[in-house]
């Protein structure tokens, strides 16, 4: 980059420099919603939601007409550990399965309106095993927050971005523990269905990797480059970028918040623009979530990833959206309002 910056550098700068929300789109749509045909509150949280998202897109009467969801695909020098209970070559083989409309984010996709982009980052090499090595290096992590980046549609409205990579929720565990503490424990899951014994051995290899790196990891994003993997990075870029762009984002479970959380934590507020759409029952996402300060929309016990809770969220924010641009007020229904 110009003047010796890295795209890490300046994906940071490009979210402090941020703006925020249309404070009179947001003012507009909540005395709006106090003149709807229905008591003060009555619709709870989903009052909050389309007031939210009225003020990111700047209108009092928003519409989601053009959502976007993109699975980003990398795979994890790490399985090396025995920490996953299925090899490397699904990857590419769920890969193909995307592309051909057969996974369960393809009808979830379909269901809600959302055009559906993959992005697989260089499946056939792996990053480095991070338990002996960084995962990535500058330039490594540069080219894919950078893919991240230049994969969201300027033109959509609203953006879920999911992953696909044997071996990555350890990666986002050993995020979620660099960046918040506690013990490699608390963060380590079942991911793909590892027993206790599995299980155990995923903290393990956590440990010894933020142990390892403990060091150099100087900041959220040499975090990212030192235990992330490629769908994270490219996850946390296209979120960056929906910021910019004032796209309002749903995140989806364990993986996708670990990748944000980078976000987070390198500039307060980068996440604003972003709702939690469900609680993973992977282990460590409520945890990340409390840190994250985000209330999930849904709870279903899911654990699939790829977008998938978040994709399901898209219809509560639709149903938000509709009731509070397409409700009558009190005087255009000519009900009284007491």
């Amino acid at each position: 980059m110009a003047n010796g910056k890295t795209f890490a550098d300046e994906v940071v700068k490009a979210l402090e420099e941020a703006r925020g929300p249309d404070a009179a789109a947001v003012a507009a749509a909540a005395a709006r919603n106090g003149l709807l045909t229905k008591p003060p509150g009555a619709l709870g949280r989903l009052e909050d939601l389309a007031i939210w998202y009225g003020g990111w897109r700047g209108t009092d009467r928003p519409q989601v007409l053009a959502p976007q969801v993109i699975i980003f695909a990398g795979n994890h020098g790490v399985v090396a550990q025995g920490i996953s209970a299925f090899p490397a070559e699904v990857t590419v083989q769920m890969v193909a399965n995307f592309e051909a409309g057969g996974a369960a984010i393809n009808q979830l996709a379909k269901m809600y309106g959302a055009k559906m982009d993959v992005v697989a980052l260089e499946l056939d090499r792996p990053t480095a095993d991070f338990t002996q090595a960084p995962a990535m290096s500058a330039d490594e992590l540069d080219a894919a927050l950078q893919a991240g980046w230049d994969a969201v549609d300027a033109g959509s409205d609203l953006l879920v971005v999911g992953e696909m990579g044997i071996g990555n929720t350890t990666a986002a565990a050993a995020i979620a523990y660099a960046l918040f503490g506690g013990d490699a424990a608390m963060w380590a899951g079942r991911g793909t269905g590892l027993d206790d014994a599995g299980v155990a051995r995923k903290a393990d290899v956590i440990e010894r990797a933020v142990s390892l790196h403990k060091g150099a990891m100087t900041s959220p994003m040499a975090v990212l480059a030192h235990v992330g993997g490629r769908e994270l990075a490219a996850m946390a870029g296209a979120i960056a970028r929906a910021r910019t762009l004032g796209i309002p984002v749903i995140l989806d479970g364990y993986i996708c918040c670990a990748a944000a959380s980078i976000l987070a934590q390198s500039v307060a507020g980068a996440l604003d623009h972003a709702v939690a759409g469900h609680k993973s029952e992977e282990a460590g996402h409520i945890k990340l979530l409390e840190a994250l300060d985000k209330k999930p929309l849904l709870d279903l016990g899911l654990r699939l990833g790829e977008g998938s809770g978040a994709a399901l969220a898209i219809g509560v924010l639709k149903g938000a959206v509709a009731c509070h641009s397409g409700m009558a007020t009190f005087a255009e229904a000519g009900v009284s309002d007491g």
